[in-house]
């Protein structure tokens, strides 16, 4: 059986610094650390299943890593995370930040939950590599300690553009996401093709950020460029908030001259006037099946990808005008 000792001559390095790059230590660099996996996979290791379990540190701690906490979009996601890992023993730490990531290598919890477009795929490859189990959320990777419990985003869009098209529009705003985010990607695709299947549509896209400011800059734009009805999808509720409040202040009706529409159905959306239309879906249930699938892994049981599905919330409206 090939051991570290194996790895480490064949690498030419010392037996500690082997050990510190298949657990992911920061002390070893990238070079370095890919240098040792690449020979560790060319003599087919496979970590000795008793030491391993000697050395575990089973800490009953379940990370869940996320860009951010911005926003109402996390409350109710991180509820349902919590009572899924509670269920089974175990607590919930929340993570954000590139330091943050040390604590799956450093084994400081049991596996991850990953919301986090600041890791790389890359990056989370790897750990899976050295045994690391992991839920993600926003993206699609295969790896047989990766599980995927993804948003039906393409759905999503879909109903929402088609929503806004068959009230009669033929020009369509659309406000995006962070380029980085795997959810804007999708929710876009899934614009584009609607819209390619759909002669006749004025498109116009506005680069967003999930925030209500980013909305409210959305409202300036439209506002300054208005010749007469128009219907917006911003990418979720957040940015529909911030373009409801800047067009409060201007001679625009939302629901008459400009129709909106959001994405996540958040609580604040439903106080709106006239009521915002939304894709909703539970936030809760994708927290909850996230937590209880990455248990599964941990435990060993086999699991299957899964997918959290969506539905139109109709807003109000009069259609649009002249």
């Amino acid at each position: 059986m090939v051991s570290i000792k194996d790895i480490a001559k064949q690498a030419g390095v010392a037996i500690s610094t082997v050990s510190y790059a298949l657990n992911g230590s920061p002390k070893v660099t990238e070079e370095t650390a890919a240098k040792i996996l690449a020979v560790a996979k060319e003599l087919n290791y496979v970590p000795n299943a008793n030491a391993r379990h000697l050395k575990k540190r089973e800490t009953k701690i379940i990370g869940a890593f996320l860009t951010d906490f911005s926003g109402s979009f996390y409350g109710d996601l991180l509820q349902g995370m919590k009572e899924g890992v509670n269920r089974s023993g175990y607590d919930l730490v929340i993570c954000s930040g590139q330091q943050a990531h040390r604590l799956l290598p450093q084994r400081f919890i049991d596996g991850a939950i990953v919301l986090d477009e600041t890791f790389s795929s890359e990056e989370l490859l790897k750990y899976a590599d050295l045994g690391h189990k992991l839920v993600v959320l926003d993206r699609e990777l295969s790896h047989p300690n990766i599980n995927q419990v993804l948003l039906d985003n393409k759905a999503g869009a879909t109903l929402a553009a088609e929503y806004l098209i068959e009230m009669g529009h033929r020009k369509l705003y659309v406000v995006t996401g962070p380029k980085g985010s795997f959810d804007s990607r999708q929710r876009m695709q899934a614009v584009k093709q609607t819209i390619d299947r759909t002669p006749g549509i004025e498109y116009i896209e506005i680069e967003g950020d999930f925030n209500k400011s980013a909305g409210a800059l959305a409202g300036l734009q439209i506002v300054k460029e208005y010749t007469g009805p128009a219907a917006v999808f911003c990418l979720n509720d957040e940015m529909a908030i911030g373009m409801y409040d800047y067009l409060s202040t201007t001679k625009i009706r939302v629901g008459k001259d400009i129709h909106i529409i959001g994405f996540d159905n958040i609580e604040v959306s439903h106080y709106t006037q006239p009521r915002l239309a939304t894709i909703d879906y539970s936030k809760r249930k994708w927290g909850v099946l996230a937590s209880e699938q990455l248990l599964k892994l941990i435990r060993g049981d086999e699991v299957e990808h899964e997918r959290i599905y969506v539905s139109l919330v109709r807003g109000e409206s009069v259609g649009p005008t002249g």
